[in-house]
């Protein structure tokens, strides 16, 4: 059984009955004798009319197309991991049908079948009795060979068929247990997945044309509104649009559209044919998995993966209240895994780059604020100042011709006493103008280090000129006098040698 996350079940989207009108929610419930709006929250008042989306069918769950495939009863949950249990329209009422757990998680529905076919591999992988001499042994090592790939025919008796070699097999070593993050969305939030085989450029461009030809596909019904929700890129340049439909009542109220209902009207033929049309390639809901599922699938480990594996999943798991163990069989899912997180990995280096040009832009204005706050500082100070001498002037003012107080007088003995401290010669006065003596003893003794420069008479200047000129010539003249030296003493050298040659001649 093939394991891919992400794709519906087959037999998912025959779930609605095929006598609703098209393109549109009217039919959730209507009876005979009433048509109310097209998601009615009244009671219903006809149990046994079937709607758009009513009946008797109960929604199963799964993961992709290899979760959920009883007969009748699967949806699969993809990505969104799950789609609830047995919720049809909102004016009908569902039977007492047990949801039923069907498909790669659930327990063998045929155990003889399934004992023989575990019978037959084991003969293929260890006796096969084929020939009969000792090329079964050779046989059986090409079985193994086979089994562990995850592919091929497996012969073994000439009388049984031979065992077809999945990936799905126990044997199969190309398989290995990861983590997926469950959905914390109620159904009653309503989202839907949609995944376009478009740019997420392209579908930002054209997101509002979108809304409404999905508009349109649910009915064009005025009391509907199409949301979106988010727009995440997704690899091979698909994107994933996540929506939600609202409905308003007559009497003013609004509700979200539970996702269970909105993605069993998508799973229709007609509606399912139509968001092909539009790009989308595969739909799901994002609702959480109740605790009652969540332990079914924990309990039972999926077909192919040994339980030990399985149960070391579950001890291995980091978080258990936010992951899911899923298998992962094969090199395809392998590299679905790897692009996914390649393209998660971008998208947070972008948000950290948003984030880093934010904190960029926060610490300019910063910088600008503090600035603006000490000029603001300063203005108060200096306003300050100008209120307390206008103030000061017009309590002088409004005091003149009367007799000092008792407060006024208080002041000025303090002022006085503040006076008589200061100038004191051991207190604080002594020490300013021993400071004040010092800074000026500085400023003085650094200013007369700047004044300090040489100064050389333009006389004197002249004739030191005048005598490096002299000394320049001469060591000219004598320079040319070496020269004119060597030249003579290269002619001697050369005479000298051509009479020794001369020489040599004549006495040889």
């Amino acid at each position: 059984m093939a394991f891919n996350f992400g794709a519906p079940s087959g037999t998912s989207g025959t779930s609605a009955a095929t006598a609703a009108p098209a393109g549109g929610f009217g039919g959730f419930g209507t009876t005979t004798t009433t048509s109310g709006s097209a998601f009615s929250f009244s009671a219903p008042t006809n149990t046994g009319s079937t709607g758009l989306l009513g009946g008797t069918q109960n929604k199963g769950f799964g993961f992709g197309t290899g979760f959920g495939t009883s007969t009748g009863t699967g949806t699969g949950l993809g990505t969104g991991l799950g789609t609830g249990l047995g919720f049809g329209g909102f004016n009908t009422q569902q039977t007492q049908q047990q949801p039923t757990l069907g498909g790669l998680f659930s327990q063998p529905t045929q155990a003889p079948a399934q004992s023989n076919q575990l019978i037959n591999t084991a003969s293929a992988l260890s006796a096969p009795t084929l020939l009969g001499d000792e090329r079964d042994a050779i046989l059986a090592k090409w079985n193994q060979l086979q089994a562990f790939w995850g592919t091929g025919k497996g012969y073994f008796n000439n009388n049984i068929p031979p065992v077809e070699f999945t990936q799905e097999n126990p044997f199969c070593r190309f398989k290995a247990v990861g983590y997926s993050c469950m959905p914390n969305n109620k159904d009653e939030d309503g989202l839907v997945v949609l995944v376009f085989n478009k740019k997420e450029t392209d579908i930002r461009s054209q997101q509002q044309q979108l809304v409404e030809s999905l508009h349109k596909v649910l009915g064009g019904n005025q009391t509907l509104t199409v949301n979106v929700e988010g727009i995440k890129t997704l690899p091979d340049d698909q994107t994933e649009v996540v929506i939600y439909v609202v409905e308003r009542s007559p009497n003013g109220t609004s509700r979200r559209v539970p996702a269970t209902t909105l993605f069993a009207h998508f799973e229709q033929a007609n509606i399912k044919t139509q968001l092909q049309q539009l790009g989308v390639t595969l739909s799901m809901t994002r609702t959480e998995l109740s605790p009652a599922q969540i332990k079914q699938l924990l309990q039972h480990p999926p077909a192919g993966v040994d339980p030990i594996i399985w149960e070391q999943a579950k001890v291995d798991n980091p978080d258990s209240e936010k992951l899911i163990p899923v298998p992962m069989v094969g090199f395809k899912e392998l590299l679905r895994r790897l692009k996914v997180q390649d393209q998660m990995t971008k998208q947070h280096q972008t948000r950290l780059d948003i984030i880093s040009e934010d904190i960029s832009e926060l610490q300019k204005n910063q910088t600008t604020t503090m600035a603006k706050i000490a000029q603001y500082k300063r203005k108060l100070m200096d306003l300050s100042h100008r209120t307390l001498q206008v103030l000061i002037k017009q309590e002088i003012q409004r005091k003149s011709g009367y007799a000092i107080q008792a407060d006024e007088e208080q002041l000025r003995v303090q002022l006085d006493t503040i006076q008589g401290e200061l100038n004191a010669p051991t207190q604080f006065k002594g020490r300013l103008n021993e400071l004040m003596s010092q800074i000026r003893m500085q400023n003085h003794f650094g200013a007369v280090k700047s004044e300090e420069r040489y100064y050389i008479d333009a006389d004197l200047l002249r004739e030191i000129k005048q005598h490096l000129k002299q000394q320049q010539e001469g060591l000219s003249h004598l320079i040319s006098i070496i020269k004119d030296d060597l030249e003579d003493i290269k002619l001697v050298e050369h005479g000298l040698n051509e009479t020794i040659h001369s020489r040599g001649g004549v006495f040889s």
